[in-house]
């Protein structure tokens, strides 16, 4: 037997994946990434009614969210072109999942986003996002390329490209 095979014959499919990020407040970071990145806040509000009408999830474990019900504790955004399960409305493609979490953030990410405003656009999108509540950290002009490092409204670290 051998075991020099194609690389497409024995190769397994490419693993589904989210960002989950720590939040205080996931709808709130939810939003703020929603319009960052033209995303869309995935509407779970038949899985939450579906769990709170067998008795399997607790109404404290829910909020209102945008005028339906949501779960209370995370939260996601989905690439609008990506497909989704419409029983449960959880994207099944790019997407950012915000879970609460008691502690505050207290250190430098480890992992950041980039967004990629495009050619000459990087001011006027550093402008917009500044409009939905980031700030600017600073300005990164280096012989590797120029860069604008942000925070998001809980001091996550993100780059514009």
């Amino acid at each position: 037997m051998s075991t020099n095979t194609p690389a497409s014959a024995s190769a397994p499919a490419p693993l589904h994946w989210k960002l989950v990020i720590d939040a205080a407040d996931p709808h709130t970071q939810a939003d703020f990434w929603a319009a960052a990145l033209h995303y869309e806040a995935e509407d779970n509000s038949a899985l939450v009614e579906r769990l709170l009408s067998f008795g399997a999830l607790p109404g404290q474990a829910t909020v209102e969210y945008h005028g339906r019900p949501a779960f209370r504790d995370l939260i996601a955004v989905r690439h609008p072109d990506d497909p989704y399960d419409p029983d449960t409305g959880t994207g099944l493609g790019r997407r950012l999942l915000f879970q609460r979490v008691p502690e505050a953030k207290t250190v430098k990410n480890r992992l950041h986003i980039d967004v990629h405003a495009g050619d000459g656009r990087r001011a006027d999108e550093v402008a917009r996002l500044r409009a939905l509540g980031a700030r600017v950290l600073r300005e990164v002009k280096e012989p590797g390329g120029e860069w604008v490092l942000m925070a998001d409204p809980e001091d996550n670290e993100f780059c514009v490209v």
